[in-house]
């Protein structure tokens, strides 16, 4: 595993392109020590296992690319469930690869041109609404890499 997916691992922990996942319930369903009847509609909070300090560990809030050091795998304790950003199994989001493989296009061709630092106005606060947004959003001050005169 190359070290630039650790970051991305991370990145997608704490702010995941979803909030949870809709799930239908065919027929009634034991989970742990839930009893849970047929036809009705879940949403799996994905971003509360993302940020549970039983899987995680009490420092679940920080930003630590490290984590992922040793592979997903590794960093959930063989928990499948412990991190699906984009889904889990069969049902995981189509988009996935188109998502990544934009956001890398996006940023490897602003990173050619600038530099970019956070605003001192920049104010973190994510907002879960369909998927996750900065409330207000991301001031940036871009700089050119290279003088054009």
């Amino acid at each position: 595993m190359q070290t630039d997916h650790y970051d991305y691992y991370e990145t997608l922990r704490l702010y995941g392109p979803s909030n949870g996942l809709p799930r239908g319930v065919a027929r009634e369903v034991q989970l742990g020590i839930l009893v849970l009847p047929s036809n009705i509609d879940l949403l799996v909070q994905n971003i509360a296992l993302h940020h549970d300090p039983y899987l995680w560990g009490d420092d679940v809030h920080l930003f630590k690319p490290e984590r992922f050091a040793k592979g997903i795998a590794k960093s959930t304790n063989y928990n499948a469930a412990a991190f699906f950003p984009f889904g889990l199994g069969p049902r995981s989001c189509v988009g996935m690869s188109f998502a990544t493989t934009e956001t890398k296009i996006v940023l490897s061709m602003i990173l050619q041109r600038y530099t970019f630092t956070l605003s001192p106005a920049y104010v973190h606060s994510p907002m879960p609404i369909v998927d996750l947004q900065p409330q207000h959003g991301i001031q940036v001050i871009l700089e050119p890499l290279h003088n054009n005169d």
